[in-house]
């Protein structure tokens, strides 16, 4: 048995930035460069889009990224060009003094929902990245913090 969802993948990270300098890295588009493995190398594309390539097959992934600071949630829309965009992942940040950890740290939760023409092999590939992704987050925040 299996202990991958068939349906939804999250992952999570405590992250020792506070939720505003979490959200504001996660926001930003060209920052993806850093830690989204399906879309590395960010570019500029056309008006809020960006395109990145993937560190798995080579193709480009196009990527609009519309952030909610109020409620520090970030979503990301992504498609092989620029005008074939759907929603695909939601990032939450969640202030430490809600969870219980130091007020100055936040927590970082990626969410993705499994697509309808998504195999099982690719689904569990998103799986494994996701929790690569977390950390990669993590350690860039860290370390534009300490700088």
């Amino acid at each position: 048995m299996s202990t991958i969802d068939p349906h939804v993948h999250s992952a999570g990270v405590h992250v020792g930035v506070p939720a505003k300098t979490a959200f504001t890295f996660m926001a930003d588009p060209m920052k993806q460069t850093y830690w989204a493995l399906g879309s590395w190398d960010r570019r500029p594309a056309k008006d809020d889009v960006v395109v990145g390539t993937s560190l798995f097959d080579g193709g480009d992934l196009y990527v609009r990224i519309e952030g909610q600071e109020d409620l520090l949630l970030v979503d990301y829309y992504g498609g092989p060009t620029p005008d074939e965009l759907r929603w695909m992942v939601e990032a939450r940040i969640i202030p430490g003094d809600l969870v219980g950890i130091p007020a100055d740290h936040s927590q970082i939760i990626l969410t993705t929902w499994r697509g309808a023409s998504t195999d099982d092999a690719q689904w569990e590939l998103v799986y494994h990245i996701w929790r690569t992704e977390v950390h990669l987050i993590k350690g860039r925040l860290e370390r534009e913090a300490a700088a």
